[in-house]
């Protein structure tokens, strides 16, 4: 193919409408919060916490439905249909395949969070005294619910819908193709439009907040190592770094370099855990994971349905546990079309229990190990002072931490290494799904043009920057979470889609 040839393919395949509307939205988004910092600031707050009073209820209700709904899927007759041909075998190796399910949901989130969450629920949790034995067990039981089942089955949800309707019906691998048992045809037009759309904002959205707490992380790490300041100039630095390299990841594509930086995170995760499960208190961590696991499932179900109706912690429920479904929600649908993505091949049982039990099993494990080791500096060992970093300053909490073990330096070093590999992943596969929701036609394994990857990460680059400069990072957190609320009624629609398709292919195939 001739570049002019390919350059008039390129420009059939974009969807203007999408496109356009799309850019035009974070455009306008972005400049408002820049301008406006404060103002926009007091609004999105405001909103979030009408939001949070108002819809509690239904954010519980939505979380609980999808998780019974994937589990129901992988346990029925449907599941052992294929994403793809009846003969056909999985794109990627199981290898490659666990570790870019991990790596895509993930983040640097775990890194961030890993010892700050229960460290802040420990010393102020919901209901009763903090720094208490009571309030540590407490404290990781409800860190493992925010990490747990809940989330990994939103992505569990998307991915069958999106695989199942893209291998198995030969629709685009795209948000509007799983509505079409509801909508038919109509998807091609402003509905598929408009859900396709809200899907580039709300993922660009979560990428600029990820992109934000990346550069939070990466410069703690810097500031205690080398003593280099927590500038808005040295964190804008840090994001035109991080999206060069996570840019020419996006090109690469996803059987290059996603893969093997999906590969790479594995492995440095796997021995920065190992250290500190070593180095720590180990028996006291192994006694830990079991205990946490064992209060996790518990006190799951009412855990699911606890909404603190007469406890004085409802400000608290809207701050973390609904902060978290939102945050969920906002994130399903860039994870669900890349996990979709790389499942061809896969049954619909072998796609939900892989998403839910593999990276919730390391997940749940490096919770554990960096929670139970900072509760137990801080409760058995008189390291008050990390509780007090935990609370006053969350990035630096980690780095902190190590101060307890050997090598600090040299491990401090490492974890920023692997907190930039590790922010790569799911940045570069959220830049190439929005580039393909830009797009029309094409089919599952056919990604978008490699300008239009480079428009999004760009772009993403460009909003995260004026942000930084104008201290409006917390508005655009804010911003995830509202955006959670419009996009379940998708994940509701999907359902009832899903079931339909799935009812018909069974009656079709005997």
């Amino acid at each position: 193919m001739d570049q002019g040839t390919h350059s008039t393919h390129a420009r059939a395949r974009l969807n203007p409408v999408v496109f356009y509307s799309s850019a035009a939205a974070i455009l306008l988004l972005g400049t408002l919060t820049v301008v406006y910092p404060e103002a926009s600031q007091a609004w999105l707050a405001l909103a979030q916490a009408s939001v949070s009073k108002t819809f509690g209820w239904y954010y519980m209700l939505v979380m609980v439905a999808c998780m019974v709904f994937v589990l129901w899927l992988a346990a029925s007759r449907y599941g052992t249909i294929r994403l793809g041909k009846d003969d056909e075998r999985p794109t990627f190796s199981y290898a490659s395949w666990t570790s870019m399910l991990f790596s895509s949901g993930i983040g640097i989130a775990l890194l961030y969070y890993g010892a700050y969450e229960p460290l802040d629920h420990f010393l102020s949790p919901p209901v009763g005294a903090g720094g208490t034995a009571h309030a540590a067990r407490e404290a990781m039981a409800i860190t493992f619910l925010h990490w747990g089942l809940h989330g990994w089955a939103l992505y569990a949800l998307i991915a069958t819908a999106l695989g199942y309707f893209a291998y198995r019906r030969g629709l685009p691998l795209a948000l509007r193709s799983a509505l079409y048992p509801l909508f038919g045809e109509r998807i091609h037009g402003w509905i598929g439009h408009l859900v396709d759309g809200f899907g580039i904002l709300v993922t660009l959205v979560s990428m600029v907040t990820n992109l934000g707490i990346g550069a939070l992380l990466l410069n703690s790490g810097l500031h205690y190592l080398f003593g280099i300041p927590a500038t808005p100039q040295v964190l804008v630095g840090l994001v035109i770094v991080m999206m060069v390299v996570a840019t020419i990841a996006a090109i690469t594509g996803v059987e290059k370099g996603i893969a093997i930086l999906s590969n790479l995170n594995i492995r440095l995760l796997c021995l920065l855990l190992l250290f500190v499960l070593v180095c720590g208190p180990t028996l006291h961590l192994f006694d830990g994971m079991v205990q946490n696991v064992g209060d996790y499932l518990t006190s799951f179900v009412g855990q699911s349905f606890n909404l603190y109706l007469y406890d004085s912690a409802r400000k608290w429920l809207g701050e973390w546990t609904l902060f978290y479904w939102a945050w969920w929600i906002a994130w399903a649908p860039f994870v669900g079309m890349f996990i979709a993505r790389i499942s061809r091949g896969r049954t619909i049982r072998e796609l939900v229990i892989g998403v839910l039990l593999i990276p919730l099993g390391f997940t749940l494990a490096w919770l554990s190990i960096f929670g139970n080791t900072a509760i137990d500096l801080v409760l058995n060992h008189g390291a008050a002072e990390l509780g007090q970093v935990a609370q006053a300053d969350p990035p630096m909490a980690l780095f902190k931490l190590f101060e307890y073990l050997p090598g600090t330096r040299v491990v401090a070093g490492i974890t920023i290494l692997i907190g930039f590999v590790l922010f790569l992943t799911p940045v570069d596969s959220g830049t190439l799904m929005i580039a393909n929701l830009s797009t029309r036609g094409g089919t599952g394994e056919e990604d978008a043009p490699i300008w239009l990857r480079v428009f999004w990460a760009v772009a993403t680059t460009v909003v995260s920057i004026g942000l930084l400069l104008g201290g409006s990072f917390n508005a655009m957190q804010t911003a995830v979470v509202l955006c959670g609320l419009p996009f379940s009624v998708v994940l509701l629609l999907y359902m009832q889609s899903l079931r339909k398709a799935l009812a018909q292919d069974t009656q079709v195939n005997g």
